[in-house]
């Protein structure tokens, strides 16, 4: 019996173990490996405002201009407010973030961003020195249990409490852990598209688990492209970070013309979806896009992650020219929660890109994903360790009582449905095309299977419906949101056309309803 059950391996997840009391029962089970996850191919940095000339309210207005003010303002606040302590406090811990020529910490420019305020490690490998050093700082009382696929979320039948989780190991065999708390980590929706930036363990698990206990699920329509993934031979090979343009980057089209130039204020460093916006319209024409590198000087100290995938796969730096396509890269949505992380499920909790915290708005800043998961992360823990009774035993009398298991259907392959998703609910959608998408979801609509038990599914299988089922919740929310804002991007409403404020589309087993956020920060309200 565990005080405390976190399904996941990234940065909220390592944060919050980290800060746990040192008494209390801990596991930490992962999909995959504990360095396979999208924290750990970070490429970026950690945003803060600790720039002689930043302030926390420069980053603040940075955040809500490149969601489209789409935000729960007080939890940006909050956030951004954190941002310099959690970055001297890894600091003095020992992290070993890059320096400037003075000693001073380093600052890069990332999109959307009016100063530089992007600390990193290693250049371009700072989420492999920070998982590094999160993993290293696990205590030894913790369990860590590495590929395990979580598939259910165990619910009391009388209090609807949460109290643990089922899984399966390699084989397939199951297992049960039981808790008080458990805490959903997982990730976002990446492995839902053919072109991602996502590690491949990634693909909606949290969201999937969580609507079928019943949790609310919000503003999955929101989901961040990211402009330049490297792609070669149609198809895509990993994140050439945004940091590259910081240094001076261009995007050039295959006649060398700039890309950007006249199409935003910020050109190359426009907001993402502005950019990934016009690279997708260029490569619908045929024409191919490339990154301009040619005015970094040491590119490879400078990126040596970067220059590390462009050489496995056959692309020449000193080219000064790196082939770029976008790809799914970031959830806005997901798993609704409140201030602490607190889903719609008594004892339920998530953090990081599974949680729906309302500090991204309709597309997220550059870099504000491991603030984000640094700070939820540390935040939980404190609220944990307040209701967390050491004495406690918890329920353990409870079992789930297997039921035989439904003739199970065939499913579509996880191509199909990637292939699908990309050309339907991309980066530019249209009201047909999401209904045509509709449509063929439906013909995997199996209602009793949301009640029914998976203790005799194949993990490939769960895989699928939890796919399909994730997928469902991003298709009817897109189709809902007749605008267009942020990420969300429909051909058949401008992007000047924003009619719906704070209307926030909130979808859970009970239905599909539409809720107005409330801008007053308290501890019990479930933000969208």
């Amino acid at each position: 019996m565990y005080n405390c059950i976190i399904v996941g391996s990234g940065i909220a997840a390592m944060q919050l173990a980290n800060h746990l009391n040192n008494k209390s029962r801990v596991l930490v089970i992962t999909k995959s490996t504990r360095r396979a996850s999208n924290s750990y191919r970070a490429q970026g940095g950690i945003a803060a405002a600790i720039g002689k000339e930043d302030t926390p309210f420069f980053h603040y207005e940075d955040t809500i201009k490149a969601g489209c003010d789409y935000h729960n303002e007080q939890e940006v606040r909050v956030l951004v407010e954190n941002g310099p302590a959690l970055i001297e406090q890894l600091k003095n811990a020992g992290l070993p973030f890059d320096k400037d020529e003075i000693g001073q910490l380093a600052l890069g420019m990332e999109g959307a961003h009016s100063r530089k305020r992007i600390v990193h490690c290693g250049g371009d490998a700072t989420g492999k020195h920070m998982m590094e050093h999160l993993i290293a700082s696990i205590r030894p009382t913790i369990d860590v249990i590495e590929n395990r696929f979580v598939y259910e979320l165990m619910i009391h039948p009388d209090s609807k409490k949460c109290i643990g989780i089922k899984a399966k190991d390699p084989d397939g065999n199951n297992e049960v852990y039981f808790s008080d708390n458990v805490v959903l980590a997982v990730g976002g929706i990446g492995g839902l598209f053919s072109y991602t930036s996502n590690d491949s363990s990634v693909a909606g698990d949290g969201v999937a688990l969580a609507y079928r206990a019943g949790a609310e699920i919000t503003d999955m329509e929101f989901i961040q492209f990211h402009p330049t993934l490297l792609y070669i031979n149609g198809k895509t090979a990993g994140l050439v970070s945004e940091a590259v343009r910081g240094e001076g980057a261009r995007l050039i089209d295959q006649s060398g013309i700039a890309l950007m130039k006249g199409k935003h204020l910020l050109e190359d460093l426009a907001p993402r979806h502005i950019v990934a916006k016009e690279i997708f319209h260029q490569r619908a024409t045929g024409n191919d896009v490339y990154l301009d590198i040619s005015t970094i000087h040491q590119f490879e100290e400078k990126f040596p992650t970067i220059t590390a995938l462009c050489s496995v796969n056959g692309i020449s730096i000193e080219s000064g020219k790196i082939p770029v396509a976008p790809g799914c890269h970031f959830l806005m949505g997901g798993i609704a929660v409140n201030s602490v992380g607190q889903t719609s499920i008594d004892g339920l909790y998530a953090i990081g890109e599974t949680a729906a915290t309302g500090v991204h708005g309709a597309n997220r800043l550059a870099s504000n994903s491991l603030l984000e998961g640094l700070y939820y992360g540390k935040k939980l823990a404190v609220h944990l360790n307040e209701q967390i009774d050491m004495n406690e035993t918890g329920v353990t009398s409870f079992y789930p009582i297997k039921t035989s298991s439904l003739n199970i259907p065939v499913f579509p392959n996880k191509e199909e449905i990637q292939e699908k998703m990309m050309a339907y609910a991309g980066i530019i959608r249209t009201h047909s095309e999401l209904e045509l998408l509709k449509k063929w979801l439906s013909e995997y609509d199996y209602p009793s299977f949301m009640a029914n038990s998976f203790d005799e599914w194949s993990i490939d299988n769960i895989q699928k419906l939890f796919m399909l089922q994730t997928a469902k919740l991003v298709v009817n929310a897109a189709l809902l949101r007749e605008e267009s804002r942020g990420a969300h991007n429909r051909k058949d409403f401008s992007m000047e056309n924003k009619r719906w404020g704070q209307l926030h589309i909130v979808q859970s087993k009970k239905g599909i309803e539409m809720r107005e956020r409330q801008r007053e920060h308290t501890e019990i309200e479930i933000y969208a």
